[in-house]
């Protein structure tokens, strides 16, 4: 019997053994790069690649604002959409006083016509020394059109006032003036206009103003403009911000 169980466990001291060998080449035998690395203690994980869809406007994905291009315009004032308010001013308010509306162009264009959008007409209106024009960051007049009496007085539509002489634009401010002159009823000549009121001018100051006016009983656009004179005495009433187009 002695020799009998001194067999037996010796047999399965033997089976043990054989299997701790077996695990251990088992476990060897897995290389490195067969496992995932692991990231360092502390590490962080790598920042998401930037994504490449393009700038938006209003919050949408791949969504932009309109274009002027999209209307066949080179520029305007703003989205013609966006101008619901009709701007009014009685000829003793703003009869001989040039108002002023920056615009800033992104690239350069050929600049041929003032877009103004005419929201009333008063069929009974006297009008005379009337004008458009376009003066430069530095208060140089570059073009001005012919006297659009007649047209204040016909279509009240949107509608292109073709420049004397087109010029080249380069990118920059400029500022477009209109000058009216005569007699007309207060709400029936009326113009298109954005409805930001006082608010348009925020965080700006002379000569950069965005809607302004300057000089009073011009019969003529001058030649240059001191745009650090710009007011907005006769802006805070309510009148300006008008909407024009470029082409």
């Amino acid at each position: 019997m002695h020799t009998r169980t001194t067999t037996a466990s010796t047999s399965v001291i033997a089976v043990v053994a054989a299997l701790a060998a077996l695990l251990a080449l088992t476990g060897c035998s897995s290389k490195s790069g067969d496992r995932p690395p692991t990231a360092p203690s502390g590490a962080s994980a790598p920042a998401p690649a930037p994504s490449s869809a393009p700038a938006t406007q209003g919050g949408g994905a791949g969504f932009e604002g309109p274009r002027p291009q999209d209307q066949n315009l080179l520029a305007w004032t703003g989205d013609p959409n966006d101008a619901g308010h009709v701007t009014a001013q009685s000829a003793a308010g703003v009869g001989g006083r040039i108002t002023l509306v920056r615009i800033v162009l992104r690239e350069q264009i050929t600049w041929s016509n003032i877009w103004l959008g005419l929201a009333g007409i008063d069929p009974n209106a006297q009008l005379s020394h009337c004008y458009l024009g376009v003066y430069d960051a530095e208060g140089r007049l570059a073009a001005a059109t012919a006297d659009i009496s007649p047209q204040l007085m016909t279509d009240a539509i949107a509608k292109p006032l073709p420049l004397a002489k087109p010029f080249t634009a380069a990118p920059g401010t400029y500022f477009i003036a209109l000058l009216l002159n005569g007699n007309w009823a207060t709400n029936g000549l009326t113009l298109k206009s954005t409805g930001a009121g006082i608010s348009v001018n925020a965080g700006l100051t002379p000569p950069k103003l965005r809607y302004s006016t300057v000089l009073t009983g011009q019969t003529s656009l001058p030649a240059t403009l001191n745009l650090a004179d710009q007011s907005t005495s006769t802006i805070n009433t309510g009148w300006a911000s008008q909407w024009y187009g470029v082409s």
